[in-house]
């Protein structure tokens, strides 16, 4: 490992397309400018157009790899992706909790794939809640935070997740058509207006959101900013080409010069 060097890890799985999991994790913390591991939790067959199958590793080999990777470098951020069930999510937190205990978690609940793949079909909403507490920032999108919780009313179902931890609600819709992005944090919420890209939908954009809001942490950012500069990343790579799978845009200058 290299002195004075920031790291961030992903645990995820891995998409041969490179547009989500750990692939797209890492791409996104080296164009930031922290030094991405990647820890699997999942071999997927797919594209960014089709899904076939998944193979889940055994959280034995998961926390494995993790504990390896953490024995050998300073880490204060991790981000989780893709995991096969609620079970190991909360076995990879007591693990970290009892042994790394000054490592913050950024949980984006994966719960299907972009091109519908179905990952979780039942959902215990305390033990969802109960995970909430060991975990620093969970980034849901509308159907995630409604799903989670059993709540048909999204503002509700985030409002929820936000008693037991911080929560980034994407894309969500008020009452008047206003599109927008909520950070709920510390007992405030912070409403940030979102721009709709009609035809701009991407493969994984949502992996590479919850990345960069952790390499901006790891660069010493606070959350409020973190989430406003994620955000400026994630809309150039949606900008970035015309297909599904985006191009990662190096953005260290723009952070650098405000």
């Amino acid at each position: 490992m290299h002195a004075g060097r920031r790291y961030i890890i992903s645990i995820a799985g891995f998409d041969p397309s490179a547009g989500a999991g750990i692939l797209a994790d890492v791409k996104t913390f080296e164009q930031i400018g922290v030094y991405g591991f990647g820890v699997c939790t999942a071999i997927t067959v797919q594209t960014e157009d089709e899904f076939k199958s998944v193979e889940w590793l055994s959280p034995k080999l998961i926390l494995s790899q993790l504990d390896l990777i953490l024995k050998g470098c300073d880490c204060e951020f991790i981000k989780i992706g893709l995991i096969e069930s609620f079970n190991v999510l909360q076995e990879i937190l007591f693990f970290l909790k009892r042994n790394y205990p000054q490592i913050k978690v950024i949980w984006d609940p994966v719960l299907k794939a972009s091109v519908g793949y179905e990952f979780h079909h039942l959902i215990d909403k305390e033990q969802v809640l109960s995970c909430c507490r060991d975990i620093f920032l969970i980034t849901p999108n509308p159907e995630e935070a409604q799903y989670m919780m059993g709540i048909k009313d999204v503002y509700e179902a985030a409002h929820v997740i936000s008693q037991r931890t911080s929560v980034f609600l994407k894309s969500y819709v008020d009452e008047n058509g206003s599109h927008m992005d909520i950070l709920f944090h510390d007992n405030n919420e912070y409403h940030m207006n979102t721009s709709l890209l009609q035809g701009a939908e991407k493969h994984g954009s949502g992996c590479v959101l919850s990345s960069a809001i952790g390499s901006f942490l790891g660069l010493g950012y606070d959350l409020k900013i973190s989430c406003k500069l994620a955000k400026d990343y994630t809309l150039q790579f949606l900008k970035s080409t015309e297909g599904r799978l985006g191009v990662h845009n190096n953005i260290r200058n723009m952070v650098e010069h405000g």
